[in-house]
């Protein structure tokens, strides 16, 4: 078993603590739902840093004026927006049709939670899974090319503590046979979030791309609108900021080079669990199994060639 990963950052650290130093110039990032919350801190710190950032936004012009703030703060016109919506297929498809450059940094960092109601997208999909797992799936293998191309690239899956809820139960991800709970469709949306990073790293490490996830911790922003705010007691709240730190580390860390398939909470390696802790720490062993990543990725494959076709037919 290989030793756990810690770094001199923790929890009260933000993302300014841990780039600095870091110069990314001649770098390009693409971050998901980059226009608010920890994804517009994390966009801020690399772009601060001297990445060209692109947000992934659904809302163009909220993530243009996201852009035109960092730069006014930063003094830099390096950062840009563009159309992606997750829980659509056609969007990712464009969004990866139009890029055509080596992409350093890969962080999948949009997310929904808790939909009180079972929503489904064109293909069948349970709207969770399908926007927190799959369409960062397609739009990662998507950008596999430009990935490969940067000769030194990671990606970044932000996943959640939630993902202690639940497993991805492969024989019923999208709710037809279980009754419908927001909190676990949530959970196995990000369970296969950390999967991804597995996989990634187990199948494209040897073409220098590595991939980790993250928990972030807990942070209020628009993520809790349907759960009425954070729950967690207030001394484990943090800010974007702080919130932002662990993506920031994984993405663009030297501590982290060469580091894969791993799970980080407050910017240290998180310890497997087999039991849901009281405190929602730690990554459950189901989220990080070899056996499970490999399963996840197929399944996924297959599920964007079925789900062309029942969304449009020859779309």
């Amino acid at each position: 078993m290989a030793e756990r990963i810690a770094t001199p950052f923790g929890f009260a650290s933000t993302a300014n603590d841990v780039i600095a130093g870091v110069d990314l110039t001649g770098k390009r990032a693409v971050i998901t739902g980059g226009a608010a919350g920890i994804g517009l801190e994390t966009a801020r710190s690399l772009a601060a840093a001297g990445a060209e950032v692109v947000l992934g936004v659904r809302r163009v012009a909220a993530g243009e004026q996201a852009a035109a703030d960092i730069a006014a703060g930063i003094g830099a016109d390096r950062v840009t927006a563009r159309e992606l919506d997750l829980a659509d297929q056609d969007s990712v498809r464009r969004f990866v049709a139009g890029w055509d450059q080596p992409l350093h940094i890969l962080i999948n960092n949009a997310g929904i939670m808790a939909l009180p109601e079972l929503e489904r997208t064109a293909e069948g999909w349970e709207m969770q899974f399908a926007t927190n797992f799959m369409g960062h799936f397609a739009l990662t293998v998507g950008l596999h090319d430009a990935l490969a191309a940067a000769g030194d690239a990671r990606v970044v899956s932000v996943s959640s503590s939630g993902h202690l809820f639940s497993p991805v139960i492969f024989d019923d991800l999208h709710f037809a046979f279980r009754p419908y709970d927001p909190l676990l469709a949530y959970g196995q949306s990000k369970s296969a979030e950390a999967l991804l990073a597995v996989e990634v790293t187990r199948r494209w490490s040897g073409e220098g791309i590595y991939s980790n996830a993250l928990n972030p911790g807990a942070i209020a922003t628009g993520l809790q609108k349907h759960t009425g705010g954070l729950k967690s007691p207030r001394e484990l709240h943090k800010t974007p900021q702080q919130g932002a730190a662990t993506s920031v580390l994984l993405a663009a860390s030297p501590l982290l080079d060469g580091v894969g398939g791993r799970y980080f909470e407050d910017c240290t390696e998180a310890p497997v669990v087999t039991v849901r802790p009281a405190d929602y720490t730690g990554v459950a062993a189901y989220a990080v199994d070899p056996s499970n990543a490999e399963r996840l990725w197929s399944t996924a494959s297959d599920l964007l060639v079925a789900g062309a076709t029942k969304a449009g037919g020859t779309r």
